[in-house]
């Protein structure tokens, strides 16, 4: 048995051992941290869950997992952290870190700084349009805190080159706002 196959099940359709149920939830686990973005890491474990079920649904419609690759596995993880960004954007949920300091009066409710930021932000977006469509892209997953590695892996590309396009970017960006006169 090789390191990137599940062991078959007894028989098809057949429910999995424990052991077998803990190697295939060891494997989605290494899959979603490697996919997951720094931001989703407290919902991980939720993403792991999801992803074994999915696994677990196929085995049990009788189609059997005896075999699975990690590359299929990496797949359902994949698109698991994928349904669960999707899921969260949609109902636009806020940590409850966030919901205080919205609601805690603070120099952020100044209008002078609203009116800063609100400049700011439109002048980052602004910049990031005008830029090369591969620079835009590997930058805004930088600005969103994924790092080199798994930008290159979101994208399907290279990680030199993305780490060469994230560094192109972030010189073009900051030209862009100092034009603008906005200091990053």
């Amino acid at each position: 048995m090789t390191a990137s196959e599940i062991p078959p099940g007894p028989s098809r359709g057949a429910p999995l051992s424990d052991q077998e149920c803990e190697k295939l939830r060891q494997q989605l686990a290494r899959a979603v941290r490697r996919v997951c973005p720094p931001w989703l890491s407290a919902q991980a474990d939720d993403i792991v869950q999801v992803a074994v079920l999915r696994v677990l649904e196929l085995a049990r419609r009788g189609e059997g997992i005896g075999g699975l690759r990690s590359s299929y596995l990496w797949r359902v993880a994949y698109s698991v952290t994928v349904d669960e960004i999707r899921r969260l954007r949609r109902r636009r949920e806020v940590g409850l870190e966030d919901a205080a300091a919205a609601t805690d009066p603070s120099p952020a409710s100044d209008p002078e700084r609203r009116q800063a930021a609100a400049r700011i932000a439109w002048g980052l977006r602004d910049c990031l349009q005008r830029l090369v469509e591969d620079r835009r892209l590997a930058l805004t997953l930088h600005l969103q805190g994924h790092s080199v590695p798994e930008a290159a892996a979101l994208l399907g590309w290279g990680v030199k080159k993305v780490e060469n396009l994230v560094y192109r970017g972030l010189a073009d960006l900051r030209r862009c706002l100092l034009s603008k006169g906005l200091t990053p």
